[in-house]
């Protein structure tokens, strides 16, 4: 099963269940004769931006808020808004296009990549601040690559 299929069964079950954990979600995936691993559905999860939100008795369920249905992932974001990136030590400075950079910067709050502490942006730069130096080329060639067109 591709990758694409998984996901939209992921989806469909969410839209058909009160879905409280993974595990839970990949009973419903098997019961639907969907085999995925533990990693595979936290990654699926990850990618499909699901959140855990409270139910009105106080238990979590998972589901794809309406807001981010919308919102472009940042592979998709970059080929069209990247200008440039330049950093120094904990710091990376990337410049976009005119009005780009906040949703850029939302982009890459998004992915949650572990080097990131955080952004901030402005109109056209973002600065992502580094939780290690050690991270800046590895952060920069991977948003150039991502930017690159395919």
């Amino acid at each position: 099963m591709s990758k694409r299929d998984r996901h939209a069964q992921i989806l469909e079950v969410l839209g058909e269940h009160r879905v409280t954990s993974q595990e839970v979600l990949r009973e419903l995936l098997h019961a639907r004769g969907t085999e995925v691993t533990q990693a595979t559905l936290s990654r699926d999860m990850r990618e499909l931006r699901l959140v855990k939100v409270p139910g009105a008795d106080g238990s979590g369920f998972y589901s794809v808020p309406d807001e981010w249905d919308s919102t472009p992932q940042l592979e998709s974001l970059l080929p069209t808004l990247f200008q440039s990136a330049e950093g120094v030590d904990h710091l990376l400075v990337v410049r976009t296009m005119k009005g780009g950079a906040q949703t850029v910067a939302a982009g890459i709050d998004w992915e949650e990549w572990p080097e990131v502490l955080g952004t901030l942006a402005g109109d056209d730069t973002i600065l992502i601040i580094l939780r290690d130096a050690s991270a800046l080329g590895r952060i920069k060639a991977r948003i150039e690559a991502m930017a690159s067109p395919r």
